[in-house]
């Protein structure tokens, strides 16, 4: 699997991102690079390894829940840029 440069101009077009000429080659080479290491994983024996989901035996903390007063919606707005319907407005990010 190697990367193109019409796949980074893809993925800089979905993060709005403009990038010159040298940045899409610099940015394939790259991630090519990254692919190619990553690909070294493939060589290793992991026929007597058993899988896992972390490399140490960890366990999530939890707390109790706790209900608790809220804060009121006009104190939240404070922070809000923009504010309607009781909603926080944020720009579209759909065309």
């Amino acid at each position: 699997m190697s990367i193109q440069v019409k796949d980074v101009e893809h993925v800089a077009k979905l993060a709005r991102l403009n990038l010159t000429d040298e940045e899409r080659v610099m940015f394939t080479d790259q991630l090519n690079a990254i692919l190619q290491y990553a690909d070294k994983l493939n060589e290793l024996d992991t026929e007597n390894v058993k899988p896992t989901t972390h490399v140490l035996n960890l366990h999530n903390v939890m707390r109790e829940d706790e209900v608790k007063e809220s804060l009121p919606a006009e104190k939240v707005f404070l922070n809000a840029p923009e504010e309607e319907d009781g909603q926080f407005k944020v720009p579209a990010v759909l065309e």
